[in-house]
């Protein structure tokens, strides 16, 4: 099988405890949940509703709270204009964004499914723990992109892999079954590139900064 963001040749391997297929590319570090055992929007969304995230947790702001200090002085708007891409069921992120003088749009497939941001661009657009669920995540960026303003930030977290296999199959992520697409920062450079993105901040474990060139 041929890698889905870089096109080269990729390596399968069996998850024993799973039960699944993977396939690894060298060449950019992706690694992807074969097609067969992508679960159905059913599942997923009964999955998501496992999620009890508010702004009373003072763990998941501090998250978020982090993640936004990775790329807010960058900002060089004085109003910005921001969507949360994948806001889920509770828009903590959209609140803290809001919070620090942004208008924000949000998305969610399954939550907030109106396209709102179909007719707009940003200077801003955050996606958290959603690259993870995305079966063609090259094709999401580039639509993304396509909805940013010249020299526009997008932030994305998503746990780095540990590009190790045998780790790969002892690590906890790829336990939920709606994760089923996998990253370094290596990868997430290569698929910045391809979509017009250079990297100017990341922080080594799940956060990615890019900005439109």
């Amino acid at each position: 099988m041929l890698c889905k963001i870089c096109q080269n040749n990729t390596i399968s391997f069996f998850h024993q405890f799973l039960s699944k297929d993977y396939f690894y590319c060298h060449a950019c570090e992706f690694i992807s949940l074969y097609d067969a055992f992508v679960v159905d929007l059913e599942k997923e969304k009964a999955q998501y509703g496992n999620h009890h995230n508010s702004l009373e947790n003072e763990g998941y702001v501090k998250m978020f709270e982090d993640f936004m200090d990775l790329f807010w002085d960058m900002l060089t708007c004085k109003e910005i204009h921001a969507l949360d891409f994948g806001s889920g069921p509770t828009p903590v992120l959209a609140k803290l964004l809001e919070r620090r003088g942004a208008t924000v749009d949000c998305y969610d497939k399954f939550y907030q499914p109106e396209t709102i941001f179909e007719m707009q661009t940003y200077d801003l657009i955050t996606s958290t723990e959603v690259f993870e669920h995305l079966e063609n995540p090259l094709e999401t960026l580039k639509m993304l992109t396509n909805h940013l303003k010249p020299n526009g930030i997008i932030a994305i977290m998503t746990l780095f892999h540990p590009n190790d296999t045998e780790l790969f199959l002892k690590w906890w992520y790829p336990r939920d079954p709606t994760h089923i697409s996998f990253f370094t920062c290596k990868t997430l450079d290569i698929l910045g590139k391809k979509c017009g993105l250079k990297r100017i901040s990341e922080d080594g474990k799940r956060v990615v900064v890019f900005q439109k060139e």
